[in-house]
């Protein structure tokens, strides 16, 4: 990066509680991406950057000018470890660093509590995955999403559950994230609005692995279904727990479960379990099948959100374009009038910041892989 005198002076100038802006006359604009790079969703979040470099990679090669000069992004990426003080630091860390925009958080949990900090700096925030309801409703100017929120997935499960499953009696475990809390929370109401019970409420927390106790209790209330509220680590080895026990219930969870280690995780009880994803398969986005073929050709197979965090930072770069600058509050101006054909569909965003006309797909495990089962629109 090239810096004139001036602007090297300029830019070690904070004011109190704000990070600095981006550099005036620079010809590299930073981006933030954060997600959990080390620990057990570590597969999630390297997808998660993986698929914002793609399409760092791309812009840059294309050629990219704003304010009449050309001008290369930079990504920088973050691991906030799935854990919401560590993520609050980290964004602390990419105000400070005078970034133009954030793809990120993976997780809701820490999406949220950092959500303040870029909102008070002025600095647009574009989530690919985080779906709790919470995040967009605080009414940020700041804080956007590509996918799906809960209210609408858990109400698809809620319904499933009753509808295609057959479930008359629920039982529910989440593991207290703002993500697996939120959608569980949905998903009851959804399951009662559909006629189901509710027999049994349990949580356990994202880090656990022991699940004999929680299930143990359920398995004396004979569900029908049983829903999880979390992720892959704790979802795979509650599904293997279960049947083990003999607890004969039907498996359902959301989006933290619909990836290939959760099968991992659970090996052969892994079969016949049922998750949702916001969004419609890969193979029928519109631009699903070229997308595949340039990610895995570079980093290899897809795991469930390198698709969102590619469309992140066009939407983000899209706004670039629009406003012709990287200045924060310029590029915030320009998000709300977003419409843009990406790689999962048409990107526009509704006054709070969440993204329109979702839908919501059904996965079932069969011999060992997910299949589609159904799109809800």
């Amino acid at each position: 990066m090239r810096y004139s005198i001036v602007s090297a002076l300029l830019a070690t100038l904070v004011v109190a509680g704000c990070g600095p802006k981006p550099e005036v006359g620079s010809d590299v604009i930073k981006i933030g991406s954060v997600a959990p790079l080390t620990g057990p969703q570590a597969h999630l979040g390297k997808d998660n950057e993986n698929g914002a470099r793609l399409a760092v990679d791309e812009i840059n090669a294309k050629g990219l000018v704003l304010g009449g000069k050309p001008v290369k992004l930079e990504l920088i990426g973050e691991d906030d470890q799935a854990d919401p003080k560590t993520g609050t630091v980290v964004a602390q860390k990419l105000v400070d660093m005078g970034v133009a925009g954030v793809i990120g958080h993976l997780n809701s949990g820490t999406t949220i509590p950092a959500s303040k900090l870029y909102f008070d700096a002025g600095i647009p925030q574009i989530s690919p995955s985080a779906t709790a309801i919470a995040y967009t409703a605080q009414g940020y100017k700041t804080a956007y999403r590509v996918m799906t929120n809960d209210e609408q997935q858990g109400k698809v499960l809620g319904q499933f559950a009753v509808n295609s499953m057959g479930a008359k009696k629920v039982a529910i475990i989440d593991d207290r994230t703002a993500y697996g809390q939120g959608l569980a929370d949905e998903f009851e109401k959804a399951a009662k609005a559909a006629g189901a019970a509710v027999v049994a409420r349990e949580f356990t927390s994202d880090r656990a692995t022991d699940f004999t106790a929680i299930l143990t209790s359920i398995k004396s209330k004979s569900p029908d279904v049983l829903f999880f509220g979390g992720m892959d680590p704790q979802g795979g080895p509650m599904a293997q727990q279960m049947k083990r026990l003999g607890l004969n219930a039907k498996f359902l969870g959301g989006d933290g479960i619909q990836n290939g280690n959760f099968i991992k995780l659970a090996g052969a009880e892994a079969e016949g379990a049922v998750a949702s994803l916001p969004g419609q398969p890969l193979d029928a986005m519109p631009g699903g099948a070229g997308f595949k073929q340039r990610f895995e050709a570079k980093f290899g197979p897809i795991q469930v959100y390198a698709p969102y965090a590619y469309d992140a930072v066009y939407v983000l770069v899209d706004a670039m374009k629009r406003a012709d600058s990287a200045e924060p509050a310029k590029v915030v101006a320009a998000l709300p009038k977003t419409d843009l054909q990406g790689v999962t569909g048409q990107i526009r965003f509704d006054k709070k910041g969440d993204t329109t006309g979702g839908s919501v797909t059904l996965y079932q495990v069969k011999n060992g892989a997910w299949v589609v089962l159904e799109t809800v629109k």
